[in-house]
């Protein structure tokens, strides 16, 4: 169960659109789709050796409450930066979901 005390932080998961313009050009653009409280997670020890080297690219982990229909595709926008999302874990029944995303250059 994932406790609310723990989630103090505020995220926006986005997803990529794409629209035609009046001319024709397909127009690419980020639309928030949910914004979430949260939970940064550290990494252990044991990740971190296991992710050779993975947490020097920007890793984080986001712990939330359940959200239907966030894929891989997504991102999560937190504190200014993006993060292109890479694992998403369900944590119980549909108590919680665990973000795994990696920081865009």
């Amino acid at each position: 169960m994932i406790r609310a005390g723990k989630l103090d932080r505020s995220i926006v998961i986005e997803r990529k659109t794409e629209t035609v313009s009046e001319t024709g050009a397909v127009v690419s653009a980020w639309l928030n789709i949910a914004t979430v409280r949260a939970e940064i997670v550290t990494q252990s020890t044991a990740e971190f050796l296991t992710g050779f080297g993975e947490a020097e690219n920007g890793t984080i982990v986001f712990r939330t409450r359940y959200l239907a229909g966030i894929t891989t595709a997504d991102r999560v926008s937190y504190a200014g930066k993006v993060y292109d999302l890479k694992e998403i874990t369900e944590i119980g029944r549909r108590r919680g979901l665990e973000l795994r995303a990696v920081g865009v250059s």
